[in-house]
Formats: C-alpha cells, structure tokens, sequence
C-alpha cells in the first residue's frame, strides 16, 4: 500500500512495529485508518507500508513529509496519539523510530540497513572518520549500491542514523559477517551504542542514491519527457494490436487500452526497458563528460524509435493489416 505525491522529501519518518500473532489484519486495517489521518495533515508527501518478512520481522512504515517541522507536527499530534492508543493493543511491545532530513527516490528495489548512533558530541570527529573507513570497506563488497549518514534531527531525534543498501540480502550478509566488518566495529568500540535493522525491501529508494551510492539529480523535464514518449510508443501500438481481434468501439477500447499501458508502463516497460537502456542518459555518472553522455543517449533513443517504427511498419502494411 503505497502514495507518492511529489518527487522529494525533506524528512522522512521510518516506524518499525511487531505485531501480535493473529493480528495482521487487525493491524493492516488500523495502519490504513493511521496513513490516511497522516494524508490530511499539512507537508504530508507519502507514506509506504512493507509487511513482515524472513529478513525484516518487523512491520515497517516510511512517512515523508515536506519538512521536519511538519513531520514533527504529525507525529505529535492529539489525532496519531489517539490512533496509536488504539493500535497498542495489536502491538508486541513498543515500536522503534527514526527521522531524518532529505532524501529522494530512485527506483531499485534494495536490501536496505539502518544503524543509529548515540554519538557524545566531543566525539563527532571521531565517528565521522570511523564512518568514512565504514564506507570505504563497504565500497569493496559485492552488491553495494550505496549508504549515507544523517545527522541528529534538533528537537525530534538525538541519534546518528547511518544507512546503507545492498542488491540482495545474501551480499548484505557477506558484509555484516565479514572479518574486515568486525575488524572496523572493533576499532569504533566507543560508538557501540547502536541499534541494526535490516529492511527488506525499497525503502532504500526513499533516499537519495544513485546505482553507484552517490547523490543523483533527477532527469531533467526533457529528458522524462523522451524518455516516457520512449516507453509509451511500443506499449501503445503493441496493446492496439493485442485488443483489435476483441472489435471494441472507440470509447470502450480507449478506456480499456489507457488503463493497461497505465499498468504496464508502470510495472514493465519504463523500469524493464527504458530505465535499463537509458539509465545512464536519464542520471549520468559525474565523472562521465556530459558531451559524450548526450550524445549516446540520443543516438540510443533514435535507434530505438527506429527499431520499432520499422517493425511496426513491417507488421502493420506487409504481415497484417488492422480492421
């Protein structure tokens, strides 16, 4: 269950949860009766909703709002107090929570860490430079795709709260039980303080990675703009020609039509086929020179609308002709 109203978020609220045994539904309907009172306060962006799995036992809700003030407004409201006295009762035990400031969305779906830190503040230099040898090991593990660190919210939360991202959980785990791991953790023993939960799902792209771990610009207008015309050209002719046997009048075959290519526009083809093939064109490396970056991704978007207006002709005038 899942809104997206706008493409960032200044602050993010990840809640973890426990639910009793048997309580799932009870739950899962309280939790939609709690996202729809959060939709009606001011700054509110998203909210997202991943039940429990082998990796992640716990439920896990990400709000994002537009600011922390206006996070902070919702989650001390008199409205989610009320709810959370009623939630209570199908909760084992109290749930855990983490704000931080920023983030954006990608798309890839990761394996995603979150660690808080209680950090004395005489000792901020010393964590950040432990953190830096954190991420320079993890850099050399299989499947990293990214971390970033955010640092205490004033007013709404005390601690440090690293996160960082894997491809699957299998790579995760070669990092969390690898001697260099432990080698690290041994040398920042003063900050081991820390609480780890692993979140098995895209939770990571609530923040602002790119598939290399580095902040990624969103594509220009432009840029989308191809991008989508790209993805909807193919979907649209090639839906035309699956519900053309079916002889629906216009209206009927429109409505039918736009809410399938809706579907798999969404599903398959921007995140299959165009954001694989122009992925590097729609977010360029930064240390790939912009010139050449253009240029391969123009020449790759006019040989992919070549290939399908010729397979279209072909199909269309030479093998069968439409009704």
């Amino acid at each position: 269950m899942s809104t997206d109203q706008r493409q960032e978020a200044a602050a993010t609220a990840i809640i973890g949860q426990k639910v009793l045994p048997g309580r799932d539904r009870d739950y899962e309907s309280w939790q939609e009766d709690v996202n729809a009172a959060a939709a009606e306060y001011p700054g509110y962006l998203g909210v997202e909703v991943s039940r429990p799995t082998e990796i992640q036992p716990e439920w896990i809700v990400v709000y994002r709002f537009d600011s922390v003030a206006h996070l902070q407004a919702w989650i001390n409201s008199a409205t989610r107090q009320r709810l959370l006295e009623v939630g209570d009762t199908y909760l084992d035990g109290p749930g855990t929570q983490q704000v931080v400031s920023g983030g954006g969305r990608p798309t890839d779906p990761l394996v995603t860490v979150v660690i808080t830190h209680r950090v004395d503040p005489s000792q901020v230099d010393d964590f950040l430079a432990w953190q830096r040898r954190l991420s320079r090991a993890e850099e050399k593990f299989e499947g990293f795709r990214g971390t970033e660190l955010f640092r205490p919210v004033e007013g709404v939360q005390a601690e440090w709260t690293a996160m960082y991202r894997f491809d699957t959980a299998e790579h995760l785990d070669a990092w969390l039980t690898s001697p260099r791991r432990q080698e690290l953790l041994a040398e920042g023993a003063k900050f081991d303080d820390f609480r780890l939960r692993t979140i098995d799902n895209s939770f990571g792209s609530w923040f602002a990675f790119d598939e290399n771990g580095k902040k990624a610009p969103p594509p220009s207008e432009t840029k989308t703009s191809i991008a989508v015309w790209v993805g909807l050209y193919p979907t649209v002719v090639l839906l035309t020609l699956a519900l053309s046997p079916l002889d629906m009048p216009l209206w009927l075959g429109l409505l039918v039509g736009n809410l399938l290519s809706s579907f798999l526009m969404s599903f398959l083809t921007m995140p299959h086929y165009v954001n694989r093939l122009l992925g590097r064109w729609l977010r360029p490396p930064p240390d790939e020179p912009a010139a050449r970056t253009r240029l391969v991704g123009l020449a790759t978007v006019v040989a992919l609308m070549g290939f399908w207006v010729a397979v279209f002709y072909v199909v269309t005038t030479r093998i069968w002709t439409l009704p």
